[in-house]
């Protein structure tokens, strides 16, 4: 296996994020006259200028290549995102700023940081910034770097593309992630225009929670999150969540077919379903016993677990009784829809999941009966399903294991199962000890690395990394 492809494929991207890091770079010399970030960037391309030029001639991808440079460029793009946390000195540890960083390329939310609002404006766009490109902009970076290497894309778009299966909207692959590029991009910009109108949103604050919206990431600017912000914030930022935990595919016909494209997809009825449902139990458990809060709050924070997006709207962990919180622990392992950037294992997966298992009961009382698993007219075929079937007992896996983990490591029941939900599920926020108003800079050293090692998992859907791990991939 020749690895100049991939060292091909990641001097590119660091090019590409060294230029990136020259905006906030110029926002820190203009508020302080600092130039660490200027320091960095250029320091970061020079250096992969060198590799670049010796891998200039590898223009092809192997199988293996694909699974190697997904991994390595999610790995790549953390590491090289820490570097401006470290050394702007706000963070106590390497290992501190590596967590925030992981925890942005892979949209998970979670943070070290305890006074976010005394952070300079220039880490807090880089921030906001790994979010937004963690969710479907580097999916489609990488996929429009793929002709300069010489491979078509399929394979490279099935194993980062968000979501059990992709959908191509155009025959060619590209194609499909110019259009995907174009609504992302869309999207965050209405996103900044509406949240620009509110009083409480500065220009910078509207910015950044654009970015950190439409990746479902749910990094904020503000101690408190969203707690404090006005009815107009919380539901503008409620609709783009929605949005951003919807199929980029389903926006795309429905540009073509209409509204109705929405209420044709079976899995978007699935997905507002989850929302409805569960918000309207919450609401009644809190209105039988006069303990909850309101409607907005409840819904936006029921869509904000559910799309993995982590930002809070009320503290719910003064919910009571705490059957309403155990909902929202529910909803970690949901996910939103498959081909969103969303984390969770994604509501189509347990769908199927349910249906295969609904159709082995009624085998085993008709042994020779073939029994077609559909959801809506699609039949699943079988691979589909043992691919799903796979991935279900991976992601329960690693869910026990990181709990068990931190649990070992003195970590109370709540607080580890919350924390380890969390991770896989890409949410940020948990229970306990790590609940919506708290950090995880309390976590120990090794409870860190396992959590960034959770959401590198669920962000990348588990198989492209774990592939990694077995003799096969290795051997001659």
């Amino acid at each position: 296996m020749s690895l100049r492809p991939t060292f091909r494929f990641l001097s590119m991207l660091v090019m590409f994020l060294s230029f990136s890091l020259l905006i906030p770079g110029l926002l820190d010399y203009l508020d302080s006259g600092n130039l660490y970030l200027f320091k960095i960037a250029g320091f970061s391309f020079a250096s992969v200028i060198p590799i670049f030029y010796l891998s200039r001639k590898a223009r092809s991808f192997s199988n293996r290549d694909v699974f190697l440079a997904v991994v390595f460029g999610w790995v790549l793009a953390s590491v090289f995102g820490s570097l401006p946390f470290y050394y702007s000195g706000h963070f106590p540890s390497y290992s501190d700023a590596l967590f925030e960083a992981v925890s942005g390329v892979t949209t998970t939310g979670a943070t070290i940081l305890t006074d976010i609002e005394s952070i300079p404006k220039s880490i807090l766009l880089w921030r906001a910034f790994l979010q937004w490109l963690g969710g479907l902009g580097i999916v489609v970076f990488t996929i429009a770097l793929l002709p300069l290497l010489g491979v078509s894309g399929e394979k490279l778009f099935n194993l980062e593309f968000p979501g059990p299966a992709s959908e191509k909207i155009s025959p060619r692959i590209q194609d499909t992630a110019k259009i995907l590029l174009s609504f992302y991009i869309g999207f965050t910009f209405v996103e900044f225009l509406l949240l620009s109108y509110a009083p409480s949103m500065t220009f910078f604050d509207a910015i950044a929670h654009a970015f950190t919206t439409m990746p479902t990431g749910g990094f904020s600017t503000f101690n408190t999150s969203l707690n404090d912000q006005s009815i107009y914030v919380k539901s503008v930022i409620l609709l783009f969540m929605i949005i951003g935990g919807t199929n980029f595919a389903l926006h795309f016909r429905a540009l073509k077919g209409g509204f109705r494209s929405y209420t044709r997809d079976t899995e978007f009825l699935y997905y507002m379903g989850v929302i409805g449902v569960v918000s309207f139990l919450i609401l009644f458990i809190s209105y039988m016993t006069s303990n909850g809060s309101n409607i907005l709050d409840t819904v936006f924070q029921v869509t904000a677990i559910l799309t993995s997006t982590g930002y809070t709207a009320t503290d719910y962990e003064l919910w009571t009784p705490y059957v309403k919180q155990f909902m929202l622990f529910g909803l970690m392992f949901v996910g939103a829809m498959g081909g969103s950037t969303s984390g969770g294992m994604k509501i189509i997966r347990l769908v199927a999941v349910y249906k295969y298992a609904r159709a082995e009961l009624k085998r085993a009382l008709h042994s020779k009966a073939i029994i077609p698993i559909r959801i809506g007219s699609q039949i699943i075929q079988d691979e589909v399903i043992r691919k799903t079937l796979g991935f279900f007992l991976f992601y329960i896996f690693f869910f026990f294991f990181a709990a068990f983990s931190f649990s070992a490591m003195g970590i109370d029941m709540e607080s580890s199962f919350g924390a380890a939900a969390s991770g896989m599920g890409n949410i940020g926020p948990s229970l306990g000890q790590f609940g919506p108003m708290d950090s995880y800079l309390s976590m120990p050293l090794a409870g860190k690395y396992i959590m960034m090692f959770c959401m590198l998992l669920g962000r990348l859907e588990i198989f492209a990394v774990l592939v990694l791990f077995t003799k096969t991939y290795w051997r001659t």
